[in-house]
Formats: C-alpha cells, structure tokens, sequence
C-alpha cells in the first residue's frame, strides 16, 4: 500500500494497492483511493498485522493542520477506509509511524507544533476500522525535524530516529510502550552535523537499526 500527496487531484491524501508478482518482476496496482478529501501533507504509513489493517498518519491542512490518522482495509487490490481521528490538536509535521508487534499497538512520532516543536510520540490502537490514542509524550524537549520510527523487534523497543534542531545534531532514542502509554531511555547522537531526511529501518538478521539520511 502507497499513501501519498495527489497535485494532480487537489492535494488530496490518496492510497493505492499494489499487487507484487515475484516471479514476473512485476507490480499491478488497483484504482487510486482518497482517504482525505483536503491538503494533506507529512503522510506516514504502517501495518498493524494484528488487526491486518493499514494505519496512514498525516497532517490535515484544512484543519489546522492537525495530526490525523486513519485506518484502511485491503481487499484484493481494493483499499477502503474508515473514520479519521485527530491524535494531535496542533500544527504537526515530520510524521513518522510503526507498528509495535510485541504489544500490538502503532507508535507516531512527530513533530508537535503546539509545543515548541518537541520531538513527540502517540501509542494508538486500532479495532476494526477505528482507531484511538493514549496520552502524547514529549521524547526531546528541543525542536525537532525529520522523524524516522522503526520498531526492534529483538529487544522489543521503538526506535526513533531524528534532528536535534537546538544542537543541530542527529539523535536516536529507544521507546518502550506499555498499554497506551510509551516512555523513553535516554537519546544519543549518530551524527554531529545537520542530518536531513532521516530514514530507517530494523535488520532482524543482524539484529540492528540502520539509520539513513542527507549528511548536509
């Protein structure tokens, strides 16, 4: 499933199935699908493969740029969608979201305009077509750009990768969900020098993270 930003139909946040031949080298994809009829930028997806659902995190231009997150339910290469939700009342950008297999729980993180642009994250649940939220926490007291969630399947912890904007730094930090609510250790640095574009992802086989990004 690709969720992105349509130009061509208003900007609208649209998603759309894609049916992978490994065989044939080949990807078929279903109609286009919009699951927000507005501006909508910061567009993160992930997969809950407990309730088999797929969980899109954006920010909703029209309304006041809030963080919102829907759920969507794949059938052939049909996608359809249920009712959006507002996880954060606040201009919200850098969104990134990942599923936590071991409590079965989404984790985003964000960046929460309503509080100085501290790096912050959100444990939802998703049921059936709807979704809800704990309580948000701040996981760095500094502004921050470029989130990049993953989760450590290993060790059971959500990684988020991201720009320290007061020290102009990339750091990473580990989070542990419990319920609705998530608590974090303590950051530390993987670059000392202006990181854009973090990205990243978890290497079961080696049992690690690899964090990729601009080097500016």
């Amino acid at each position: 499933v690709i969720a992105y930003r349509d130009e061509g139909n208003s900007s609208y946040g649209t998603a759309i199935v894609g049916d992978v031949n490994i065989s044939g080298n080949s990807i078929a994809f279903g109609s286009e699908v919009v699951f927000e009829s507005a501006n909508t930028t910061h567009i993160s997806a992930t997969f809950d493969s407990n309730e088999n659902k797929v969980v899109i995190a954006y920010k909703d231009g029209p309304n006041s740029n809030y963080g919102t997150a829907i759920v969507g339910t794949v059938s052939g290469t049909s996608i359809s969608f249920g009712t959006a939700a507002v996880f954060e009342s606040a201009n919200t950008f850098y969104i990134s979201a990942t599923f936590d297999s071991n409590v079965n729980k989404t984790v985003i993180a964000y960046t929460d305009g309503g509080n100085s642009s501290r790096g912050t994250a959100v444990v939802a649940t998703v049921s059936g077509t709807s979704i809800s939220f704990g309580t948000p926490v701040a996981f760095e007291t500094s502004s921050t750009e470029y989130k990049a969630a993953t989760f450590d399947s290993v060790n059971n912890k959500v990684v988020i990768a991201y720009k320290d904007n007061t020290v102009d730094k990339g750091e990473v930090i580990a989070g542990t969900v419990s319920g609705t609510s998530i608590s974090f250790d303590t950051a530390v640095q993987f670059d000392s020098d202006r990181p854009d574009w973090v990205a990243s992802v978890f290497d079961s086989n080696a049992e690690a993270v690899v964090i990729a990004y601009k080097d500016t």
